[in-house]
């Protein structure tokens, strides 16, 4: 569920680019499953072989056309005829890089503004897109640029169109006073929102000590709370004149279209609309300090964090890819250097990072260690000083580049199957574009990654790394300051080392729209375009198998790109963990990473690396879970690692020590971290201390139990739980049944169940009654609350919960909720509220979260049980919230299920809750039936006032006050950080 139209991180982007692990990126010939085929026979004498990284390359391909308007609007097209969506991606050349001084935050406060309606769409931008069906909508903004982007059913595109093309060209007279100040609000509450979570404020130093005042990259795109209050109307509008005409802009349309019909529908809806002015480029040399920085702030930390950081180049300069590639060998990789250093060989640290943050201009490398506790830092520090040191000289070697760049192209390749959203296709290519002058600049980047030598990189890094160093060291302990006063332009001089002059900033507010060029006869924007024709869902049919050892195999054929995704899941889940050995199976999850009885930790690392294949271990409530994505050349070698993984965990006993003090750290850090300090606490008094859900629901456990777990328990455990008789195998992807067996009776077929009974989980428990209480968590300092209620249902989740779900989709469960429009959108209290059905396989639960900023506490409380009263009593659904949920649902369902992982989960769902083969493809009809009286009775029997539990986190100083208003027992809870 998107809760809001922005984001403060560009996820998307080759901004932070990280070799290891990067976003999907693919151009030029049409989709290479040739070279897959070739690569496929060229194995034909060893199957487990990877395929050689050139062939992966190969198949990394986004084909598309381009053309630009007479008004300069840059147009790119691909087509992808796969399912019945069209991504919209619309990329503006203005970002926090381009405010003057006393403006900062402009660029995202005005990202806010365009999802509020323009002159002829007056309403909320959300609304006309739900009410299509519209999938991945949202919008972000970052240093170098602000996008906006949808993925919409085919129908639905004229509609998408004439909304964009209407705030790009016909805004100005729907931004009204209103909207600014509410939208300040909200994004003051963004901004304290991203403060208030541990190391929440190391962006400020990060960019405030390595770029002098008046860089374009010192200022945080969040900006200074000043700036934001001081922003008048005017500003903002003129914000708009001068950096969001079409000529500043690309848009891509990718999936179920072709050029000549992208050609004449822009043509129509964006090409009478002006021609703006060009936004000024910026001047942004990469700094270097004159000496070496340290720095040591106090923060609500889990163990002390060690940062090394530098300022480096960015996109425009081919420095960036051997730093890039430095730092994914460095600490980028499961394998990397200082994780097979300081976390494996030495167990000085619990955690290691180290990536290339890469804008267009600049960026920063940044490496930092998390002390394993009771380490003293600087011992720590040395170490790490001493590794990155021994990297400088040495460089990586060939083995580490290729594996490298082959988890980078398989990434992509996993990317290529979604059109849009943060990380698709339609992204890629505007980037390159905008970026780089070029939309195949992906394909450029993976070509010239894969011919890296380790000299290249060796001489590169240690170029931009042996320049003077920043040391931030963040302590744990209370905050001396909090975020209020930073993001802004200027900063107090003794906390940098030089300045820039303001001409680096070369985009003055002030100018106006030019003409327009060229003869267009203005569009029809009297009403929103009707939506066409929309195709239904057609979900993949699901094939049955069992292997020769009783496993059932579930598998849905999708080839669009060679990739196969592969779950085995166990019947068993954090309620399988004994109520006094809470943490037991996380603890076991978190090991089998650390190797198997023939690889240790770093060869299963390597093993992983070398196939692309993403494996993992994860568990929820009820089931425990091993995924596998796999590329499909590599599937049989990656089956078989994968079968090792699960089948043969070493259990190592010195590994354990070392994951042991990992998982404690991450238990200190949830009782350090505001929403999970929340749910720790509302678990089990809503569930009771007894009942399996009542429990912290990350399944870490609690730190004095996690201390004690012997290797012996975590080997019962696997023995007991992980059995093929409790096992299903669910498979999506580019191969067939028959092949698919074949391969998981070699990896599985032999793995044969003990002649034990099946373990059995008890829900009986009995669920305590509550009645409406608050339990005020305090936490110092905190400038916003968390407030988390709820109560558990009757309802489980193998119950048809159709009409339930519909009926807090209206109360909370999107961004044109009820409550979520009244506290951000009308208070502006809160970036985002929300409330949810969750839905285990025992009894659910009703949730609402709700992060708002602490002076507002009580009040917002206030207004939460005021809107909840009313849902469940006077004020039920209305008419036309019905039908936007209604069209929205029904219209959103072929875009639900876009690749392999999408329809991987789907079937998982179905085969977990017991629905029927063709569940998805009933949801239209029975959401089309829904009426107005069905949803009311649904809330009213459901969403229980007087029985709502909430727990507030935040700061008891200020917040207790409030409640004492509120006629409500409180009881008062210390937090807990260590």
């Amino acid at each position: 569920m998107r809760l809001t139209p922005i984001t403060r991180f560009a996820s998307a982007s080759l901004l932070v680019l990280s070799l290891a692990a990067a976003p999907a990126m693919a151009q030029d010939a049409p989709f290479a499953a040739e070279a897959m085929d070739d690569a496929t026979a060229a194995m034909a004498d060893d199957p487990a072989t990877p395929a050689p990284v050139a062939d992966l390359i190969d198949a990394v391909s986004i084909p598309y056309d381009q053309f630009e308007l007479d008004n300069g609007l840059t147009v790119l097209v691909h087509e992808d005829r796969k399912a019945p969506v069209v991504a919209v991606s619309v990329w503006y050349n203005v970002g926090s890089k381009h405010e003057p001084k006393g403006k900062t935050g402009f660029a995202h406060l005005f990202e806010h503004l365009m999802f509020n309606g323009s002159e002829n769409a007056p309403g909320d931008f959300f609304e006309p897109l739900q009410q299509v069906g519209a999938t991945d909508f949202n919008g972000t903004t970052w240093f170098d640029r602000t996008n906006y982007f949808q993925t919409v059913p085919t129908g639905a595109l004229d509609r998408t169109l004439m909304l964009e093309s209407d705030r790009m060209g016909y805004l100005l007279g729907a931004v009204t006073q209103e909207k600014l100040d509410n939208q300040i609000g909200v994004v003051q509450n963004e901004k304290r929102q991203g403060d208030n979570q541990p190391y929440g404020l190391t962006e400020y130093e990060q960019l405030e000590n390595l770029y002098p005042s008046g860089h374009p990259y010192h200022h945080s795109t969040i900006g200074s709370m000043d700036d934001l209050s001081s922003a008048t109307l005017e500003d903002v509008k003129q914000w708009f004149r001068d950096n969001y005409g079409p000529n500043n802009a690309v848009i891509v349309l990718a999936g179920d279209i072709d050029t000549a019909t992208a050609q004449a529908k822009m043509n129509t809806w964006f090409g009478a609309i002006p021609r703006g002015p060009e936004t000024p480029s910026v001047d942004a040399p990469v700094p270097t300090l004159d000496e070496a920085k340290s720095k040591t702030i106090y923060d609500k930390v889990a163990t002390t964090r060690i940062y090394r950081m530098w300022a480096i180049p960015g996109l425009d300069n081919p420095d960036f890819l051997p730093l890039s590639m430095g730092a994914s060998v460095l600490g980028g990789l499961a394998s990397s250097r200082l994780d097979n250093a300081l976390v494996r060989e030495q167990q000085l640290a619990v955690r290691v990072v180290a990536n290339a943050q890469i804008f267009a201009q600049a960026g920063q490398f940044v490496v930092y260690a998390d002390a394993k506790p009771g380490v003293d830092k600087d011992t720590v520090a040395a170490a790490l000083d001493a590794e990155i040191a021994k990297f400088l000289e040495e460089g990586p070697t060939a083995e580490e580049i290729q594996r490298a760049t082959t988890v980078y192209a398989a990434s992509q390749i996993r990317g290529l199957e979604q059109v849009g959203g943060f990380s698709g296709k339609a992204p890629t290519l505007a980037e390159g574009f905008l970026y780089q002058g070029d939309p195949a600049a992906y394909k450029t980047t993976l070509n010239s990654a894969a011919a890296l030598t380790p000299e290249e990189v060796r001489s590169v890094t240690e170029k931009w790394l042996s320049r003077p160093v920043f040391e931030l060291i963040v302590e744990p302990g209370d905050r001396t300051e909090g975020g209020e006063n930073r993001g802004g332009f200027v900063i107090a001089p003794e906390s940098y080392a030089g300045s820039l002059e303001p001409e680096y900033y070369a985009n003055p507010l002030g100018l106006g729209m030019q003409g327009a060029t060229g003869a267009h006869v203005e569009a029809d924007r009297s009403k929103l375009p009707d939506v066409g024709e929309l195709k239904p869902l057609d979900f993949p049919d699901i094939e049955r198998a069992t292997l020769s050892n009783g496993m059932e195999v579930y598998f849905a054929k999708r080839d669009a790109v060679p990739v196969v995704s592969v779950r085995v899941q166990f019947n068993a889940g954090y309620a399988a963990d004994p109520r006094d050995r809470l943490g037991l199976q996380s603890l076991m999850l978190q090991l089998m990473d650390e190797g198997t009885t023939t690889l240790d930790s770093t060869a299963l690392a390597i093993e992983r690396e070398k196939y692309g294949a993403s494996i993992f271990g994860t568990a929820d409530a009820d089931t425990t879970s091993f995924g596998l994505d796999a590329i499909t050349p590599n599937l049989l070698g990656s089956l078989n690692l994968l079968a090792d993984y699960i089948r043969n965990p070493a259990f190592d006993e010195n590994e354990l020590e070392r994951v042991r003090a990992q998982q404690l750290t991450r238990i200190t850090s949830e009782l350090n971290n505001p929403a999970q300090i929340a749910q720790r606490a509302l678990m089990p008094i809503i569930y009771g201390d007894q009942h399996p859900y009542g429990i912290p629901p990350s399944g870490t456990g609690e730190a004095e139990v996690v201390s004690t777990i012997t290797k012996e328990e975590i080997s019962d455990f696997h023995r007991v739980w992980l059995r093929p008789d409790m096992a299903r195998v669910l498979v999506v992807g580019d191969t067939s049944l028959d092949e698919a067996v074949k391969l998981l009776e070699a990896s599985f077929g032999d793995w044969q169940a003990p002649n034990t009974p099946a373990p059995v989980k008890s829900y009986d428990a009995p669920v305590p009654d509550t009645s409406r209480k608050i339990v005020l968590i305090d936490r110092p300092n905190s400038p916003q609350s968390i407030i988390m209620g709820g109560h558990v249902l009757d309802q489980k989740g193998t119950d048809d919960l159709t009409v339930l779900r519909a009926a807090n989709e209206v109360f909370g469960g999107s961004f044109l909720s009820r409550i979520n429009m009244n506290l951000r959108e009308t208070k502006g209290w809160s970036y985002g509220v929300r409330s949810l059905v969750r839905t285990p396989l025992d009894r659910g639960n009703f949730l609402i979260y709700a992060p708002v900023q602490a002076d507002r506490t009580g009040d917002s409380i206030t207004e939460l049980f005021r809107d909840l009263a009313a849902y469940t009593t006077t004020d039920g659904v209305t008419d036309e919230e019905l039908t936007r949920l209604i069209n929205g649902n029904v219209r959103e369902l072929p875009g639900q299920f876009e690749t392999s992982r999408d329809v991987l989960g789907g079937i998982t769902n179905i085969i977990t809750y017991g629905r029927p083969d063709d569940y998805y493809e009933t949801l239209a009809e029975k959401y089309s039936a829904l009426t107005t009286d069905q949803l009311d009775a649904a809330a009213r029997q459901t969403f229980s006032l007087s029985n709502l539990t909430l727990v507030v986190v935040g700061d008891a100083d200020v917040v207790r006050p409030q409640l004492d208003g509120l006629g409500i027992p409180v009881e008062v809870r210390e937090t807990s950080g260590e």
